[in-house]
């Protein structure tokens, strides 16, 4: 893979992990002060740069992304946790836009693909190119590293941090800071072959750092410039970095991260420098389930319903309750995990910073067909949707975007047929889950993608909502790539209208 020329301030100042003599942040920082002073700007060689007097006031992003959270999710979690007549927070937002997904297949053709996966719609929103399924901020066919948001904004200055539910080396977050030809090479011992059982599912060979590329997703969140990285993946951090006798949480911390392993460390972390917060091996616990727990009525009665025919002979499935998580009560929530992102990008911070928000398992619930599951996490993106407004409210010139990267196989359908009086058997196909919902009524949620274990994305638009900083900037109706767009001209880095 070829490597992009080096940019930033780190660059320009020959400036390296091993050699910093104080926390990442504030010695950039203090550099960004030591540059204005002085005149001097953040851009790389022969980029135009934003004037002194267009910086001195700091300027935020926080990007939300609900994985798979498309409408139909936010209407089963809009029913379950505020009632029919009632509303979430992202529905009292200012702005609502429709963003419409675009990918394409893996050469150089660009004929499009019209269902997309969370690897290169998170490209597309991370670095404003499209590309192909299963691709970490590379371009299709071609292979080549495309710079994203983060690493423009670190470059320029700014503080960049990542935080989701999902391993931090899972295809959304990966996608703001790392690249590589495939999502599944998520660490050093899966990087030559990736396989489940004896089935032969990805290798990103030319991307070994022995071969000239940067390695895998793991090493490449080690070597890159953000700040904060918050999420499940311990996992993937417990091998030896390629060449090294080094785990690569060794070399995280001599890199000059802090490592937290517990809700408790997180809540007591004083840190002023870098942060790595790795609370699960894996995806982080949910915070509800049904699916797996006590059904409402019949607790032997499975929560998927069974077709015993093609007539459409049908065993409805019990009513489950959506009841809380106990296997999520010792991790972080996602709001924790954004508030303290919050803190420690902004505190002594002259410039500004871009921080990602993931909730991950509305998506990964749903393709379980697990419904409670992904109602919990849209509640947890409320919640840091608060922490983020919050922030908002009290920091002018700062823009929260929340939005989906696709569309997921969730649907909301009738518990009951409304034809069920006619003389022929009439059923709604796939799986179905009901729930019992505090209101007292049945709310059933049909799965019908595939036959197989695990349900598939599907190609619809998703929402984009924004607070009042995008009043003005966000259209209402934008293509994914566009998000990008619009994060880097807020930021005012280079590549922006008139700069």
């Amino acid at each position: 893979m070829q490597k992009p020329v080096q940019r930033g301030i780190n660059a320009r100042l020959n400036i390296t992990g091993d050699e910093q003599t104080m926390p990442h942040s504030l010695l950039r920082s203090a550099l960004y002060l030591l540059l204005l002073a002085t005149g001097s700007t953040f851009a790389g060689d022969g980029d135009p740069a934003p004037a002194a007097t267009d910086v001195l006031a700091p300027r935020a992003v926080i990007l939300i992304i609900g994985d798979g959270m498309d409408e139909q999710q936010l209407t089963i979690a809009r029913n379950y946790l505020r009632g029919a007549s009632g509303r979430l927070l992202l529905d009292q937002m200012p702005l609502r836009a429709n963003s419409h997904i675009l990918s394409v297949e893996d050469n150089d053709s660009g004929k499009p693909v019209y269902v997309a996966d969370s690897a290169n719609t998170a490209t597309s929103i991370a670095t404003g190119t499209v590309t192909s399924r299963g691709r970490i901020s590379t371009s299709a066919g071609s292979d080549q590293d495309l710079q994203t948001i983060a690493e423009l904004a670190a470059a320029n200055g700014y503080r960049t941090g990542i935080v989701t539910t999902a391993s931090v080396t899972d295809a959304t977050p990966a996608a703001f800071a790392a690249h590589i030809s495939n999502r599944l090479c998520e660490d050093p011992d899966n990087i030559v072959e990736v396989g489940y059982q004896d089935i032969f599912l990805a290798s990103c060979v030319d991307d070994m750092k022995t071969r000239g590329g940067k390695g895998s997703i793991a090493e490449q969140l080690v070597d890159s410039q953000l700040d904060v990285i918050l999420g499940g993946g311990s996992k993937h951090f417990t091998p030896l970095a390629e060449d090294s006798d080094l785990s690569l949480l060794e070399l995280a911390r001599q890199r000059g991260f802090e490592l937290v392993t517990s809700a408790e460390e997180l809540a007591q972390t004083d840190t002023t420098g870098r942060l790595l917060g790795l609370f699960s091996p894996g995806t982080m616990p949910v915070r509800l389930q049904g699916e797996d727990g006590r059904a409402a009525e019949e607790p032997q009665v499975s929560a998927l319903n069974h077709l015993h025919s093609y007539l459409g002979e049908v065993t409805l499935p019990a009513p489950m309750i959506c009841e809380p998580n106990l296997a999520a009560a010792a991790m972080p929530s996602l709001q924790l995990m954004t508030d303290t992102a919050l803190h420690l990008l902004s505190q002594n911070n002259p410039r500004g910073f871009f921080l990602m928000v993931e909730s991950a398992s509305i998506d990964k619930q749903s393709h379980e067909r697990k419904p409670c599951g992904s109602i919990g996490e849209v509640e947890q993106l409320e919640e840091a949707l608060a922490s983020a407004l919050s922030y908002a409210q009290s920091h002018p010139g700062t823009l929260v975007l929340v939005t989906a990267d696709h569309a997921q196989a969730a649907q909301l359908v009738p518990f009951e047929s409304h034809y069920v009086k006619f003389p022929i058997p009439i059923y709604t196909p796939g799986k179905m889950a009901r729930i019992l919902t505090p209101e007292g009524s049945l709310l059933a949620v049909n799965y019908a993608t595939n036959n197989f274990s695990h349900e598939e994305h599907t190609g619809a638009s998703v929402p984009l909502f924004s607070n009042q900083e995008g009043l003005g900037r966000i259209p209402a109706y934008v293509t994914q790539p566009e998000i990008f767009v619009i994060m880097r001209d807020y930021l005012q880095l280079p590549g922006t209208p008139g700069l």
